[in-house]
């Protein structure tokens, strides 16, 4: 609710890393992980940012933020197939009209 991220091991408690105010203190309402690359996550806060990060990049920060202007996504998913090479990757934005968007991913940041 805050925009902190943490990153767990499943044997422990305790996070191996945390990202405090990750999104400037906007609530996060989606987090996922990309299906066509491990150290890529994407996470979708309240104000309709959307946040890339990559481990392998940047530990510290997302490598990049994309701003939806033109109406409120209230949820996202990803699509893509891990079993190919070809980097495709996806990203399903559902919006609060009911207006689902479908946008590709760079493939720098989708290829495995």
């Amino acid at each position: 609710s805050d925009g902190s991220i943490r990153l767990h091991q499943m044997t422990s408690e305790y996070p191996l890393m945390q990202w405090n105010g990750s999104t400037k203190g906007q609530p996060i309402i989606a987090l996922q992980w990309a299906l066509t690359r491990p150290a890529v996550f994407f996470a979708l806060d309240a104000s309709s940012n959307i946040y890339i990060w990559d481990l392998l990049e940047n530990d510290l920060l997302p490598v990049a933020k994309q701003t939806m202007p033109s109406e409120r996504v209230v949820t996202m998913t990803l699509l893509g197939e891990p079993e190919k090479a070809n980097g495709l990757l996806g990203i399903v934005l559902a919006k609060e009209s009911g207006q689902i968007d479908i946008q590709y991913v760079k493939k720098k940041w989708a290829l495995p």
